[in-house]
């Protein structure tokens, strides 16, 4: 079960946190994966999954020039065909909308939005000869309120609706399209940003952020990695058109 062998995935962010879990788990299970990085991570994670016997290669690539996002995805797509893309790239961002420059506001959307858009623009013409599977990476900042996180909520909130309008353009081209939401994933990212904005303060920090999850902790990436693996897969087939917390309760729970 949950086979991907003979498929061909896109990995975008797959140097770090959930992006290298995805990237790991996907390859484990027989796929032929891209990791898509801006950082030279991405090229030691697809060393180690060639060392353990996977098949991965690494494409350096800022995944808001459309330009090199379709020359690279073209070249691929050309040599294997295109089965699974994983829209997994993104940056986080703290302030209100008072707070919140214009600056940091393009810098979140070319990233978290149009390069979501660009990876589609780029695969679905390649899917649609053989049909696929897309999977966004969205939030739980999309559908509750989370304090200080206007422009990073905001694009993913863009993620859901682009979720949404793909799996309905692309249906009757046998192509799926779903999105995952997470609550709070341990991650290097985590770890560095309580390091920078709570110098001392670390483990304390750490600590109040697990809890606000009604389960008591963090995500562990390999959780998000599963249930991406399950929504890339054929036995989730009749899958389509979905949102998916993985949030520990935060949404339902939190009172």
């Amino acid at each position: 079960m949950f086979s991907l062998k003979d498929k061909t995935a896109i990995v975008t962010g797959g140097g770090s946190g959930i992006g290298k879990a995805i990237a790991s788990v996907f390859a484990r299970q027989g796929a032929n994966v891209h990791i898509f990085d801006l950082d030279d991570n991405g090229k030691q994670v697809a060393e180690e999954i060639t060392r353990s016997g996977g098949q991965c290669m690494f494409h350096s690539c800022d995944v808001s020039n459309q330009e090199l996002v379709q020359e690279l995805i073209v070249k691929i797509g050309s040599s294997s065909g295109i089965h699974i893309l994983v829209n997994n790239a993104g940056i986080a961002h703290i302030g209100t909308a008072e707070t919140t420059s214009e600056e940091d506001m393009v810098r979140l959307f070319n990233v978290n939005i149009k390069g979501v858009y660009n990876f589609l623009h780029a695969v679905i013409p390649a899917m649609k000869k053989t049909g696929g599977v897309i999977l966004n990476m969205a939030s739980i900042a999309s559908s509750s309120g989370i304090r200080d996180r206007f422009a990073y909520s905001m694009t993913k909130g863009a993620v859901v609706g682009m979720t949404l309008s793909t799996a309905r353009d692309y249906i009757a081209d046998n192509i799926r399209c779903n999105c995952i939401s997470p609550a709070r994933v341990h991650t290097p990212f985590v770890d560095g940003f309580i390091a920078k904005n709570y110098p001392g303060k670390e483990e304390e920090m750490f600590e109040k952020l697990s809890r606000s999850q009604p389960i008591g902790r963090m995500a562990r990436p390999e959780e998000i990695a599963w249930l991406a693996l399950y929504l890339c897969s054929d036995e989730a087939s009749f899958i389509t058109g979905c949102d998916y917390p993985i949030d520990g309760g935060f949404i339902k729970l939190n009172n």
